[in-house]
């Protein structure tokens, strides 16, 4: 991997765990990961990772996007069972919600499978599944 695909991920992790609303913050974040990184060089990293600025001001990847309006409006319930994640939907919409998921590419996520109003979401581990379903829930709350 390149340095730069291995800060992406950084980022990635870094908005994913929210409260970045401006080049600065991402920047001070980066440095605390270890990151010795520019304005300059951040405001191309938002620009070719496509981010994007919430109606809060905080910024999402857009594969986020797509999946904050998925789960906002069409999961109603999120229960984690050890290493697995069941996310209830409407009848037929289970495969709509595990193809944004499947797109945003959570770290921890083993794969995914859907049914009609069931998806089953499994991860490495317990504490992956936790992580991943605590991702899912602040996407939803937004």
């Amino acid at each position: 991997m390149t340095k730069r695909a291995v800060r992406h991920d950084v980022i990635r992790g870094i908005i994913r765990k929210g409260n970045i609303k401006t080049q600065r913050d991402l920047v001070e974040q980066l440095s605390a990961e270890g990151y010795d990184c520019t304005q300059a060089t951040v405001s191309r990293d938002i620009a070719g990772m496509g981010l994007a600025k919430s109606r809060e001001g905080y910024y999402v990847l857009p594969e986020d996007l797509r999946l904050q309006r998925m789960v906002g409006e069409l999961v109603d319930s999120i229960e984690v069972v050890n290493n697995f994640i069941v996310l209830r939907t409407p009848s037929g919409i289970a495969s709509g919600v595990t193809v944004a998921l499947d797109a945003a590419d959570l770290k921890g996520v083993a794969g995914s499978l859907a049914g009609d109003d069931t998806v089953f979401v499994m991860c490495y581990s317990s504490i992956d599944a936790e992580n991943v379903a605590a991702v899912i829930r602040r996407l939803q709350d937004q």
